[in-house]
């Protein structure tokens, strides 16, 4: 309950920030008004992001009631007009993570921008001022109305003594009708939605009287409780309450004339559970719950929570699947419409449906499709979704910490709710549907708990048929659920995690296949969303390729789209303009719409070196190729490593160095050279971190060159681990560090004999481009790298 107190004077220091961007905090269940100081509990991530804010600043917040409780993301059309600026006196961290703030009210504000950003919610206002009669003629009116509340109070008192004595005496001091209202309407037990209208009220005998009529109707109902209490006597048998407690409601209804047995919450709930199609456990639960529902008063907390719980249970699809399509010709003309190329997932959902279409179970793992950004991951769930003919739903577990985010957090804490995973299901409305989680390899922990624990239960699919959600504590079936991840990388994913899912990697696309996705998707996209004519734009595959060569250096075509849409704007621009009819893409044309080229031509070397080798890295953003140069100088032995390489690099560096050394004779180089030569290996672009062990046969060679004299060919880059002895272990990337290698005009590429696997799933353009050399051990590989 609301603690009054005096407004200070001081407060007419706030009255002149009129349009402040402040931290804005919905309210649910609960109106603050001005003179009153009240605390609650804050648990959503955005309102608790929005208290650090004001704490930090002068520690204000505007306060505004949501008037639907089921919205976990309100936007401004979500919120009352009318709110309450107010003062945080005192934060308190529960252990539950939720925070409990004490705040002051201080005046009336109007919402006037909201600004809903990544971390907090943020507003701007304008004060709002109590409408008097300046005339003086309403004043006894008025003082009448002041006396009418004050007497219900006191009644109130002798039927319920939950006003405290002090409270009634700071109330007999106040000589304001608007404070009055306020104040009294804070302590009085009418509904939240009430309140509001109390607080909206501007005009203060209007507010007076809204606020006499409100407690009067509850002053009547108290009436009539006792009554019907005193009607039935005190000494009842215990196994007879549920009975009078229904003729309570009866009587009360008859004297309200609510004739309807629909319009009271406990019978439309009722009915609803005897009319779903729920598992006994469900059924037996919600029963339960519901009787003690209707043991509590419908204005007290504890009402609104069960209400609440039993709600959501209800909105869980318990008894609701959609119908499969089984039809594989249909689903494959859908994927096959959407995305260009990905054809392991294509063909591992084609795999599903035959399963299926036989009359197996279909009871897949959960597909794990790991690969740069921009290719395409996210987007082809939903197409999934629609040759499956499932409900598609995506959560984003990026930046996640708490394992209450995925089970959710128990129902005895103020504003609980159930996690992301029963979110998902209550909103997909069927038991079946397509759930992506999207970026699973963002996932964090803190003392809060693992959320990457959380979801091995929800993943496991000899678990996951009776999954329980800390608020809806009752089992639930997910097996009938398809679950697709994505990823970056499966690295940051954990291994208990990593084990339950079946990785498909995605990598990168080659030149031609952005060509070919920019022509029939990109291009055609981009034009209908910015309103360009077919004929009014056109770019030829020679244009295409230069965007993609000059502007963009990544493994998807995010960053081609994003240049696409450019030209389209800008052609836009031209037309509305009256610059031109229609535009031809030209280098003339790009370098004025996008600007210089981002990206210089690269090249390989054109003369063999000494020293100098071309290898190849793999990135998040695709394959690169990077020069290793070695060089010797008269020293005492000493290797210096430059160019911000990682410790792994640097392991790889000294493996490579002990070889040299212990094959030195074979090589033709000086036994004693580690003694009179100090040698110097580089990797050029050093504000670009590097790390991996898979330059080790590249820095390996550029040594035996550098102490030997003989030159490396020009034409040849190579990848792959050195040991001591001198063989060569696989790597990963193999098909980006093939497209860099072929991006640059390279011939011959040295790859580790391992994996050959993987060079089988090249494209052909790419084999029948360059000649692949498969090594086992670095005598193969200087063989071929060194010119002579």
């Amino acid at each position: 309950m609301a603690n009054f107190v005096n407004m200070r004077k001081d407060e007419n220091r706030y009255m002149t920030k009129k349009t402040n961007r402040l931290p804005l905090l919905p309210l649910r269940g609960l109106t603050v008004f001005p003179g009153t100081v009240v605390h609650f509990d804050v648990g959503r991530v955005k309102s608790k992001a929005a208290v650090d804010k004001a704490m930090k600043g002068d520690r204000l917040v505007l306060l505004f009631y949501q008037p639907d409780i089921l919205v976990e993301e309100p936007k401004k059309e979500d919120l009352s007009r009318v709110g309450t600026l107010a003062e945080i006196k005192q934060t308190l961290v529960l252990p539950d993570g939720n925070m409990r703030i004490l705040v002051d009210g201080i005046c009336r504000i109007k919402l006037t921008r909201y600004y809903d950003g990544d971390d907090c919610r943020m507003a701007c206002y304008t004060e709002l001022h109590d409408i008097t009669d300046a005339s003086g003629i309403d004043t006894i009116y008025e003082k009448a109305l002041m006396k009418r509340v004050e007497d219900l109070l006191e009644e109130y008192i002798d039927l319920y003594d939950k006003v405290t004595p002090e409270t009634m005496l700071a109330l007999s001091d106040i000589d304001d009708g608007g404070m009055l209202a306020d104040i009294a309407a804070s302590n009085f037990p009418i509904r939240p939605q009430q309140k509001q209208e109390i607080l909206e009220e501007l005009n203060v005998v209007k507010r007076l009287e809204t606020l006499i009529s409100m407690m009067q109707e509850e002053m009547q109902i108290l009436e009539i409780e006792r009554g019907v209490a005193a009607k039935l006597g005190s000494a009842i048998d215990r196994n007879q309450r549920e009975y009078v407690l229904r003729e309570q409601m009866k009587i009360l209804q008859d004297e309200l004339g609510d004739i309807d047995p629909d319009s009271n919450d406990s019978d439309k709930l009722r009915n609803e559970i005897n009319r779903r199609n729920l598992p006994k456990e469900v059924k037996d639960k919600l029963s339960e719950e519901l009787s003690r529902m209707e043991k509590q008063p419908p204005m007290s907390q504890e009402y609104a929570v069960i209400q609440n719980y039993i709600e959501t249970v209800l909105a869980l699809p318990w008894d609701k699947k959609s119908e499969e399509n089984l039809d594989i010709e249909k689903a494959r003309e859908i994927l096959d419409r959407d995305h260009y190329g990905l054809e392991k997932v294509k063909e591992r959902i084609l795999e599903y449906l035959a399963v299926k279409k036989l009359g197996g179970e279909g009871s897949s793992s959960i597909i794990c499709l790991a690969g740069p950004p921009g290719t395409g991951k996210t987007s082809i769930a939903k197409s999934l979704a629609e040759a499956l003919g499932r409900k598609y739903v995506r959560i984003s577990l990026g930046g996640i910490q708490s394992e209450a985010e995925i089970r959710g957090h128990r129902k005895t804490y103020i504003g609980s709710m159930p996690g992301r995973i029963m979110a998902a299901m209550k909103t997909a409305g069927v038991s079946n549907p397509l759930i992506l989680l999207d970026e699973i390899d963002k996932m964090a922990s803190d003392y809060k708990g693992d959320p990457a624990s959380a979801m091995l239960e929800v993943l496991d699919k000899e678990q996951n048929n009776s999954f329980r959600d800390h608020f809806i504590e009752l089992p639930f079936d997910l097996s009938d659920t398809m679950f697709i991840t994505t990823a970056n990388s499966y690295d940051g994913i954990p291994l208990p995690l990593l084990d339950r899912m079946d990785v498909i990697e995605i990598s990168g696309y080659t030149e031609d296949e952005k060509v070919n996705i920019a022509k029939k998707y990109l291009i055609p996209k981009q034009k209908r969303q910015n309103g360009i004519d077919a004929k009014a734009l056109k770019i030829s595959d020679k244009m295409i390729r230069e965007i993609i060569d000059g502007y963009t250096r990544e493994s998807g075509v995010r960053n081609l789209e994003r240049n696409i849409a450019a030209l389209c704007r800008k052609t836009a621009l031209d037309i509305i303009s009256g610059k031109a009819e229609s535009v031809t893409v030209s280098e003339k044309v790009l370098t004025k719409y996008l600007g210089a080229r981002t990206y210089l031509k690269e090249s390989k070397t054109k003369e063999n070196q000494v020293g100098t080798v071309t290898g190849l890295a793999w990135t998040i953003h695709g394959g690169e190729t990077l020069t290793v140069e070695a060089s010797t100088m008269a020293g005492s032995g000493k290797v210096e490593l430059t160019g911000n390489l990682g410790d792994v690099m640097k392991e790889s560096a000294k493996a490579a160095m002990t070889y040299v050394r212990a094959n030195c004779k074979n090589f033709r180089i000086p036994d004693d050279f580690y003694k009179t030569k100090d040698i110097h290996v580089h990797i050029p672009e050093g504000a670009v971190p590097k790390d991996g062990p898979s330059a080790g046969v590249t820095m390996a060679t550029a040594m035996v060159s550098a102490l030997s004299g003989i030159p490396t060919r020009c034409d040849t880059a190579m990848t792959g681990e050195i040991t001591l002895r001198g063989r060569v272990l696989p790597i990963g990337g193999l098909k980006e560090k093939s497209l860099a290698a072929y991006r640059i005009g390279i011939k011959n590429i040295i790859i580790p004999y391992e994996n050959k696997k993987d060079y089988e799933e090249l494209p052909e353009k790419i084999k029948d481009g360059m000649n692949f050399v498969f090594a086992k051990d670095m005598e193969t590989v200087l063989k071929n790298a060194l010119a002579n």
